[in-house]
């Protein structure tokens, strides 16, 4: 499981719950300088550390046939981390996530509020990038907010600024989900999600009445599509 922007291992928490209940092994791992390895934030950290926190951990803990979820920003992460690991991943489901060309940054395709935060930490000379402070029902469920309010920390502004490299090792996994939640308006989901259906190799899935924070919106029904995905 690979977060997304301002996030980290804890938003997984009620679906790596589920799965491992299931009987399933789950790493969901806070990328460096997010949430409880926010302490590591720093200006050196890039696209690659991110890429190379996914890639370790599958080689050190020595995983074959994994399942690689990757949630939002985490699409850049993940097909990133496939170029190095693509032979120890069976399956992949892309949730809300981007799926990045390469030469590509985050900044480049990164909705209006967080390029503006980009622009912020740049001007200010600042390591991460500062999120939304409220987040609206697109995002997640009002039972939620304060809890995901109170977790979310700035998200190493690096990771944005790097061009990502990639040869189309994503294409080559052999099982591959993408799960839209057109509730979140983000044009480069949309356009995720139709080339995706466009492609016999990909399953696709819309879940309308999910927040983009679908593992606190509806942890039972997003354990299923992973378990079905995998």
């Amino acid at each position: 499981m690979v977060s997304g922007a301002f996030c980290g291992g804890w938003i997984w928490r009620r679906v790596t719950d589920r799965l491992e209940q299931s009987g399933n092994k789950v790493f969901a791992q806070s990328l460096t300088g997010l949430a409880d390895r926010s302490h590591l934030l720093s200006k050196d950290v890039n696209l690659d550390t991110h890429i190379a926190d996914v890639v370790n951990l599958i080689k050190w803990e020595g995983l074959e046939n994994v399942c690689l979820v990757a949630w939002s920003f985490a699409g850049y992460v993940g097909s990133g981390a496939l170029e190095s690991i693509g032979d120890r991943v069976s399956s992949v489901v892309w949730l809300d996530a981007f799926i990045p060309a390469d030469g590509q940054r985050g900044a480049d395709t990164a909705a209006e509020p967080v390029r503006k935060g980009i622009q912020t930490a740049i001007d200010k000379g600042e390591a991460g990038v500062r999120g939304s402070t409220t987040y609206p029902p697109a995002v997640v469920a009002e039972r939620d907010r304060a809890f995901a309010e109170s977790k979310v920390t700035p998200h190493p502004v690096g990771t944005y600024l790097q061009p990502i490299k990639v040869t189309g090792a994503l294409q080559k996994v052999a099982k591959k989900t993408y799960i839209r939640l057109p509730k979140f308006p983000q044009p480069p989901f949309d356009k995720a999600l139709a080339e995706c259906k466009s492609d016999k190799s990909w399953a696709t899935f819309e879940l309308p009445d999910v927040g983009h924070m679908a593992m606190l919106d509806a942890p039972d029904r997003l354990s299923e599509l992973i378990l079905q995905a995998a």
